[in-house]
């Protein structure tokens, strides 16, 4: 079967328990479809790049998905009729990641560069 990553984005007045109910939903109608959705990350409350249906911000919601593309296009059909998705959307990739997405991770293992200071440049130039 195909691969997928989809994300969308959940109104911000939705609690985060409506949120989790919703991922679940679109779970188990991947998994009603034949297909498994072996990561679920819910990002939480982010601020939108632009406004998006009046709203500045959305709860992000990221999965990684198995399915027949069957399964995903009654996925999207099911994201587009929800009244509480903002925006929603799907990439086929190669493989699916079994880590923590760049979003999860903790800002210090996000931040892979060195940190160059100004006394170590003067040091190099003593030489």
């Amino acid at each position: 079967m195909p691969f997928y990553e989809s994300t969308f984005i959940v109104r911000p007045d939705a609690s985060p328990q409506q949120v989790e109910a919703l991922a679940g939903e679109m779970e188990g109608m991947i998994r009603e479809q034949g297909g498994q959705a072996p990561k679920t990350e819910i990002w939480g409350l982010k601020s939108l790049a632009y406004r998006i249906k009046k709203n500045r911000k959305g709860h992000y919601v990221f999965m990684n998905v198995d399915a027949p593309a069957t399964a995903l296009s009654e996925l999207e059909r099911s994201l587009h009729f929800n009244e509480d998705v903002l925006r929603f959307m799907s990439i086929r990739v190669e493989e699916l990641e079994e880590d923590a997405s760049p979003m999860m991770r903790n800002k210090s293992s996000r931040d892979d560069r060195s940190i160059r200071r100004d006394d170590d440049d003067s040091k190099d130039g003593e030489d």
